[in-house]
Order: C-alpha cells, then sequence, then structure tokens
C-alpha cells in the first residue's frame, strides 16, 4: 500500500513505532533521571502507553495551548514554553500510570524529557547518516 505522498505505508508505520520507541525510552530515562516523576508500577507496558498518550497530547492539545498562550509566549520570549511543557507532562500523568509529585515537577520533568528526547533523537539520526553512507 501506497500513501498520497508517494512513500509505502509501511515506511511510515516503521517510523511510527521508532519515534513511539523512542518516546518510550526518553520517558523511562526521565524517570530513572528525576525522582519528581516516575511509574506506579513501572512495566514496558505502562511506558508504552504513557509515551503513545504523550504523542497524542503533543499532537492534539499542546498546539492548542501554545496557541491560547501565544501573548504571554511573547512577552517572556517563549519561555512560558517551558509551563505549557509541564501542563502536557501533568495531562499524561492524569491519565496513564504515570505520577508527577507536584506542577514545579512536571515543568522540570518536561525539561529533562526534552533534552533527553533531543539526545536520543540527535544519536538516532547519526546513525541513520551513517547507514546511509555505507
Amino acid at each position: 500500500m501506497v500513501l498520497s505522498d508517494g512513500t509505502p505505508y509501511a515506511v511510515h508505520m516503521q517510523n511510527f513505532l521508532l519515534k513511539l520507541g523512542i518516546n518510550a525510552l526518553a520517558l523511562w530515562l526521565t524517570t530513572r533521571l528525576y525522582g519528581g516523576v516516575y511509574f506506579e508500577q513501572g512495566s514496558t507496558w505502562d511506558v508504552l502507553v504513557a509515551a503513545l498518550v504523550l504523542g497524542l497530547v503533543n499532537a492534539l492539545i499542546r498546539p492548542l495551548l501554545l496557541l491560547l498562550s501565544l501573548p504571554i509566549n511573547v512577552l517572556t520570549l517563549g519561555l512560558f514554553t517551558l509551563i505549557v511543557n509541564g501542563v502536557v507532562l501533568s495531562i499524561v500523568a492524569g491519565v496513564t500510570r504515570l505520577v508527577v509529585a507536584n506542577f514545579g515537577a512536571a515543568v522540570v520533568g518536561a525539561l529533562v524529557l526534552t533534552v533527553v528526547s533531543w539526545v536520543l533523537d540527535s544519536v538516532l539520526h547519526v546513525l541513520d547518516g551513517r547507514r546511509q553512507q555505507l
């Protein structure tokens, strides 16, 4: 099956699963690096569900929150985005087994999650670039 952009469906599904895995690993590493964010039960299933919910909230709710907070985001030169990311992490914690100690922990946890995701994504792109060169 080929999608409208000309790429096979399997490639899109592979990219989705890879991004889900990176998000799950980043979320798990965040719970290990920062004590304010943790899982009630640390099973792999809980981490994958939380990563999936995080992806959905980032895709559906976060853009709306950023749009609504645009004036204050401009005034703070983008720093208010940290608060929005904390709200997103709190929403994920509300519907999964992820536990956030308080809102401050959610903001710090979102910052740690962002850095960990960025590092993992960078490593993956470097490895992907090396694979394509071979």
